[in-house]
């Protein structure tokens, strides 16, 4: 067992200050890393690459940093690893919170928020949000492929950050 623990010290580079790992340990970490972030991501949520909320992100950018100093050496490979999966298991399991209790699906990962209704702008909404009339009107020309306020019968402010409109039907 000492031996095989040895083999692999040396093999990838454990306990070696970056600076000396060579070209080989470094894509051998970043394969092993590859794997588990792999794993990882199966074991938890497809959504977190979908949905983009907050929420969701800051898993994402978590488990880059952390990962990424597995493969350079800069903090400790299997803890670096370990630690990974702790964030997405707790990231399953507050999103299964989130679920069960919207009150708390609300504060983890943030509600939507009405900016037009009827046509007409909801400025108080917006300028909490931080939303201007341009935004919206880019919004509206991208993604309801309108530039009339008046087509709109609603537009929110989604948990992700984007901007959905509900045209008006023409009878």
């Amino acid at each position: 067992m000492q031996t095989t623990w040895e083999f692999l010290s040396t093999v990838l580079g454990l306990g070696f200050e970056p600076k000396n790992l060579t070209f080989f340990q470094i894509s051998l970490r970043g394969s092993i890393v590859f794997a588990a972030a792999l794993a990882m991501l199966r074991i938890g949520d497809r959504r977190a690459l979908s949905q983009k909320t907050p929420f969701d992100t800051v898993l994402i950018v978590l488990l880059a940093a952390v990962l990424s100093r597995a493969i350079n050496g800069g903090a400790a490979f299997f803890a670096s690893i370990g630690g990974s999966f702790v964030m997405v298991v707790l990231h399953g399991i507050l999103t299964k919170v989130c679920c069960r209790y919207p009150a708390a699906g609300r504060w983890l990962k943030g509600g939507l928020y009405v900016l037009v209704r009827n046509g007409q702008l909801c400025s108080e909404t917006m300028k909490k949000k931080c939303v201007t009339e341009h935004d919206i009107e880019e919004d509206m020309r991208l993604s309801a492929k309108t530039e009339d306020l008046a087509d709109i019968r609603i537009a929110r402010l989604e948990r992700s950050g984007d901007l959905s409109f509900i045209l008006k039907t023409t009878a």
